[in-house]
């Protein structure tokens, strides 16, 4: 497998996942929206996904499950009962459609609105604080008293959340002020998966 990425986004999640396996994969790092990067991924983002002669594999959560599913001795997911794997497609779904979402205004805020006036960009750069902070309390809630956001257990949810949550850092109110986040967070950096994944994406 290689996989691409680029630093500071959501493919650190993908990178972690396919720490925990234990398999031996390829990291290479892109740049988003270039020219040479269209010609592998024409969407232009990451991550990316390369599995043998297989098209290019992309979006995050299906990335993960793939992962997941492909190397079932790492036991990334949930037991197979329908309630138990709709919690993990539910949280997954979440990550994607609400979590993700929020940041959007806060880190390409010219494209929320018609001005270029610094004012109101930073109107919507504030307005998005609120959604943060929403999506943030969600997460809290889904931790309660654990270190794992599903089943009690890792899973490739987790990494999701972690890589995500991370950006928590140039906004007012960071992953440290929310208890179970911040719990969740200080053990997955104690992690060895986690800190090969962030060494190698030149993260700290």
């Amino acid at each position: 497998m290689k996989l691409y990425y680029a630093p500071g986004t959501c493919a650190l999640a993908p990178h972690i996942a396919l720490e925990w396996t234990g398999a031996s994969y390829e990291a290479e790092r892109v740049e988003l929206g270039s020219e040479d990067y269209l010609k592998i991924n024409p969407l232009g983002m990451v991550p990316a996904l390369k599995d043998g002669d297989h098209r290019i594999m992309t979006q995050a959560d299906a990335i993960l499950k793939y992962i997941e599913v492909s190397f079932p001795d790492a036991d990334l997911g949930v037991a197979k009962d329908p309630l138990s794997q709709f919690e993990l497609d539910e949280t997954l779904a979440f990550l994607t459609g609400d979590f993700h979402p929020a940041f959007w205004p806060f880190f390409a805020a010219p494209r929320f609105t018609v001005s270029t006036e610094d004012s109101a960009i930073n109107d919507v750069r504030e307005a998005s604080f609120a959604r943060i902070d929403r999506v943030m309390t969600h997460l809290e809630a889904l931790l309660k008293d654990g270190t794992h956001l599903v089943g009690g257990k890792r899973t490739i949810a987790d990494p999701y959340a972690f890589a995500m949550t991370r950006w928590t850092a140039h906004t007012p109110k960071p992953w440290q002020d929310y208890p179970a986040v911040k719990r969740f967070m200080e053990a997955m950096l104690d992690d060895k998966g986690v800190q090969n994944a962030m060494k190698a994406q030149g993260l700290s």
